[in-house]
């Protein structure tokens, strides 16, 4: 005979449930009193309700109704199944199936109806006890109470059950000698990747710190996205409506749709502010673009940063009074035909370049529109990256708004979920009304960019009176890379127009028309 045992993976407080290996020495002590030998053991460590998928039980029964085996024993009819008597119907008369607790055998006449019975008697236990579970977790769920693991970075009050961020040392830093804790590693993630680092440049940047997730592991890529759009760092209570099929978290909303918090009031400002969640999401996601306009930075030669060697592709780099491509020299990475060129000669002619087409662009042309916005940029930096991410925040939008009629169009909000998709609906929709109602307001508060001396023919006349750093943001507002080919031979004369092609500007949000506007000779 086989034995079938089963114990379900979460025992509930006051539920007296027999072990797996005391379940065995009974079902061999039973087999040996009637004079079977055990043929086969098939253990489960799962729950024997709903819509879990049950292998080994599928196994058992198949063995016994095919005749492969004489007889089946399982500890009780709570072990053998939850489901009621559409489980214990096909085997009676057909197949010896012995309940042990209950002293059951689906061969014998008298028991039919006991088994039947019992079996009904628990599958409602189940019912009840999973309505009571699913009540009492809503209720807790509506009062803010985490009620699984706290997420890396947060800890959970054992009496009340509420979040706050986990203080306690965490690593020893590698390079800077000191103690860290899992919160500060949760602000970095947000402040970083909202700074336009990348997560793998952060993982990197982890991994050589010595720090380590929650696990133990490596810090990897899918750990940083996680973290960042798990909304409990702002202290949003959240759940997974698909269940195990969907690993993402979203907020939780109550019976009125409204979301709950899931940190006290004291503890709200300590979490990481929403306007930098919501960044560093869009930039995460690609919706939002750190930096496109030019700004003082290190470099104060008006090209460098810029140039680039027609032949790898790889930047050019000033040395002495001449750009060269940095991957000139010797070995198996060394460029085949390096570029170079001297500063005077590329800059004279750059400039020229720049200042004509300036001057020859129509009204319709796009490369003033970027001029404009990257000018404004410059001279009003503040107003420029709201705007930015006024716009990232409009993108974001409209992103979720279409993952929701995504969702709504394949059957997502079914079942359980049902009761999210009108909330879901309107907090979408809020988003984007929200999202374009301030870009309309910045907009209209910016006014307009001059550049008429730009595009009056005054540009290069300007360029030279300017000093090394407005040099440089001058260029900038029209060209974003300068490529050089390498000189036909030794002595030759620069001829601009033969060997170099200019990249000019873009709108910010537009795709650039590679045919008119990205390339000039």
């Amino acid at each position: 005979m086989d034995l079938l045992l089963r114990k379900s993976k979460i025992v509930r407080e006051g539920e007296r449930a027999l072990s797996i290996r005391a379940q065995e020495d009974r079902g061999r002590a039973w087999a040996g009193e009637n004079g079977y030998c055990v043929r086969k053991v098939w253990r489960e460590n799962l729950s024997a309700w709903s819509d879990v998928q049950r292998p080994r039980y599928d196994a058992a029964m198949a063995a016994v109704l095919d005749g492969e085996v004489p007889a089946l024993w399982v500890y009780a009819l709570d072990r053998f199944s939850r489901k009621g008597a559409e489980a214990v119907v096909p085997i009676l008369g057909k197949a010896r199936v012995i309940f042990d607790y209950e002293r059951l055998d689906s061969m014998d006449e008298r028991d039919r109806r006991w088994i039947i019975d019992r079996a009904e008697n628990a599958r409602e236990y189940s019912t009840r006890l999973s309505y009571n579970v699913r009540s009492t977790k809503a209720k807790q769920r509506n009062e803010g109470k985490w009620l699984s693991k706290a997420p890396f970075g947060l800890v959970a009050d054992p009496q009340t059950r509420k979040l706050i961020p986990d203080t306690t040392p965490y690593m020893c830093v590698v390079a800077e000698r000191r103690e860290v804790t899992p919160w500060e590693i949760i602000r970095r993630v947000f402040k970083e990747i909202s700074e336009g680092v990348s997560s793998r440049a952060l993982c990197r940047k982890f991994n050589g710190e010595g720090l380590r997730t929650g696990t133990g592991v490596l810090w990897r890529a899918d750990a940083i996205r996680a973290i960042i759009v798990h909304p409990v760092y702002e202290g949003w209570l959240t759940h997974s409506p698909g269940g195990k099929n969907q690993k993402a978290r979203v907020p939780y909303l109550n019976e009125r749709g409204e979301r709950v918090r899931v940190v006290t009031a004291d503890v709200l400002p300590q979490m990481i502010p929403a306007d930098l969640a919501a960044r560093a999401r869009r930039v995460l996601s690609g919706n939002q673009t750190i930096s496109l306009i030019p700004g003082k930075g290190r470099a104060t030669h008006a090209l460098t940063g810029r140039m680039r060697c027609a032949t790898c592709g790889s930047a050019m780099i000033l040395g002495g009074p001449s750009y060269t491509c940095s991957r000139r020299g010797d070995g198996p990475a060394a460029c085949p035909s390096p570029a170079t060129v001297t500063r005077k000669a590329i800059e004279q002619y750059a400039v020229q370049s720049w200042s004509t087409r300036l001057h020859a662009a129509d009204d319709h042309d796009p490369l003033l529109i970027a001029v404009a916005e990257r000018w404004q940029a410059l001279k009003r930096p503040k107003e420029t990256q709201e705007i930015q991410d006024a716009r990232a925040e409009l993108k974001a939008a409209n992103a979720q708004l279409d993952k929701f009629m995504t969702d709504d169009a394949t059957d997502f909000y079914t079942g359980r979920s049902a009761r999210f998709r009108i909330p879901h609906k309107v907090a979408a929709e809020a988003r984007v009304d929200t999202a374009e109602a301030r870009l309309t307001e910045l907009v209209g508060e910016s006014g307009s960019a001059d550049i008429t001396f730009l595009i009056e023919g005054q540009g290069e006349e300007a360029w030279h009176a300017a000093d090394p750093v407005m040099k440089r943001d001058l260029i900038g507002l029209a060209i974003d890379t300068v490529t050089v080919t390498r000189a036909p031979g030794k002595g030759c004369r620069f001829n601009g127009d033969a060997r170099v092609s200019i990249t000019w500007a873009t709108p910010e949000n537009a795709e650039p028309d590679s045919d008119d506007y990205d390339r000039a000779a």
